[in-house]
């Protein structure tokens, strides 16, 4: 990323609604280059609808921080719907795996349910259906979240996975919150 005044570089994430048109993604990442942001990762969840009948989107991109106001306000005026905007310092990463009939049980709403309900980042998914898309899958998740909330994230995805009948191998933890 380019030094622009200070030299600082933040990190943030910008959640958006959008209406599953051609082009909505790209129009919506458009202003965050143009304002100097810089991508770090785009979780475009097609599958999965609002209640207002547009598709979640969650941009990390980093910038100093004088220049957040400007990427966000120019989001605004593009017309985007900028749902939650702001500074997430993710400090860790957890990777758990789910297996069990992931792609029947709405793949989509289960990592769309796993970000709004523990507070957390989808950086890396990997799913694995070698039987196809009916039969037994895994997931690999990898997420992004506070170091203080490690404990509540692997809850919360037991939780989702008990009511979905899916296993969830989660990583070794001292249940105090580290990894």
């Amino acid at each position: 990323m380019t030094d622009h005044g200070d030299g600082r570089v933040q990190a943030y994430t910008v959640r958006l609604e959008l209406a599953d048109e051609p082009g909505e993604l790209l129009r919506a990442l458009e202003p965050i280059a143009d304002s100097g942001g810089n991508l770090l990762s785009v979780f475009h969840e097609r599958g999965s609808l609002t209640p207002r009948g547009h598709i979640p989107v969650e941009v990390d991109l980093e910038c100093p921080p004088d220049r957040f106001d400007t990427i966000v306000s120019a989001l605004r005026e593009g017309s985007v719907n900028v749902v939650r905007a702001g500074a997430e310092r993710y400090d860790e990463e957890i990777t758990v795996i789910l297996t069990g009939h992931i792609i029947d049980t709405d793949i989509s709403d289960t990592l769309s349910r796993i970000t709004t309900e523990a507070r957390t980042s989808v950086v890396d998914i990997s799913l694995s259906a070698p039987e196809g898309t009916s039969d037994v899958s895994s997931a690999r998740l990898r997420l992004a979240t506070d170091s203080t909330e490690t404990v509540h994230v692997i809850d919360t995805v037991n939780g989702i996975a008990d009511e979905k009948g899916l296993t969830v191998i989660e990583p070794l933890t001292d249940r105090e919150g580290g990894v």
